[in-house]
């Protein structure tokens, strides 16, 4: 298998054309690319302008940026012509690796917006470099800068940043200096969602387990399946009781922390998201945690019901003070 490590470019609307934006807010401008065999050496390289369709003029963000002119990308090939080229330069048998989430989600965006075959039906397993640095060398959860990471490895500086090709050749000596165990934290891009129950993404890393759904008409439905709220143990798919219940302190995120004999205490957290043709999915993560961390949940769990009272409490006396202003109006006319 072979590591394809793509960054891209993309221009935006400079006149605020809203309808064009909704359906391609960023139109990509350049594509460049590593490619590393097996073993992370480098054996190929892919570098396109792309000529602009629908943004002709050059955000002043985009502008100053990448230092590309307007000019220069008239002389590009249309997207349609550099995809195609793409594609046959990726081969068969390849994973995305890029700096980052956004890329991938982007390409297929363009990819969509020119009506060509999509990259996949479903989700796309892809490295992101930028979250496996995190692990790798520091606190598993910062986001650094591509220009921080070669920095901390000490890698030559020999071509400048800010360029689709520079880019991808930076993320990839980042990636072909890291441990052989780091790589099996890879992520999903969700831009197609799982197209029904079977196809949906059950995964288990060395901490904790990932669950991806397919689409729901909206959150009621999410909040119904069986499969989103329950919890089972990642390790021996025992059905878990919960120790402390679903709570929710915004709406969006819920927590739950049930008990497995076996492998001890599971915290569970649902994500509700937002798919691109507006219906709702979930991303779960489950992981096992200590009785120290258990404390911190059931705190954020009363703290949660303390707001609601107090919200609750609130929105009584605003109306019984409207119940009272009434009855006055009504006695005084």
């Amino acid at each position: 298998m072979n590591y394809v490590i793509m960054d891209l470019e993309w221009n935006q609307s400079s006149t605020g054309q809203e309808e064009v934006s909704r359906i391609l807010p960023f139109e990509i401008i350049e594509i460049g690319a590593i490619k590393l065999n097996s073993d992370r050496k480098m054996v190929d390289e892919f570098s396109e302008l792309v000529k602009p369709q629908v943004y002709h003029e050059m955000h002043r963000v985009t502008r100053k940026l990448i230092h590309l002119q307007m000019e220069q990308l008239e002389q590009g090939r249309s997207f349609t012509e550099v995809m195609r080229q793409f594609r046959e330069w990726c081969g068969d048998d390849y994973i995305f690796c890029t700096w980052g989430p956004l890329d991938l989600t982007e390409l297929q965006r363009n990819i969509r917006y020119y009506q060509l075959e999509p990259l996949a039906e479903g989700p796309i397993k892809f490295l992101d470099v930028q979250k496996l640095f995190s692990i790798a060398y520091e606190d598993k959860k910062s986001r650094r800068t591509l220009e921080y990471a070669i920095d901390y490895l000490a890698i030559e500086k020999d071509i400048p940043f800010h360029r689709a090709f520079s880019d991808a050749y930076y993320t990839a000596k980042i990636l072909a200096l890291m441990d052989e165990s780091v790589l099996v934290n890879y992520s999903f891009d969700v831009f197609h969602l799982p197209q029904d129950k079977e196809s949906e993404i059950h995964v288990v890393f060395d901490t904790y387990a990932k669950y991806i759904s397919r689409a729901f008409a909206d959150k009621v439905q999410v909040l119904e399946d069986k499969t989103v709220m329950g919890t089972k143990c990642y390790l021996c798919n025992k059905g878990l009781r919960k120790k402390i219940r679903w709570f929710s302190p915004n709406g969006k995120h819920y927590y739950s922390v049930s008990y497995c004999d076996k492998h001890g205490y599971m915290k569970a957290k649902i994500r509700i998201r937002k798919a691109e043709n507006g219906a709702a999915y979930v991303v779960k993560t489950s992981r096992f945690i200590t009785e120290a961390e258990i404390a911190v949940i059931r705190d954020k769990q009363e703290k949660t019901k303390q707001q609601r009272k107090i919200k609750r409490g609130s929105k009584n006396r605003n109306h019984q003070n409207r119940s009272e202003s009434a009855l006055c109006d009504s006695v005084s006319s």
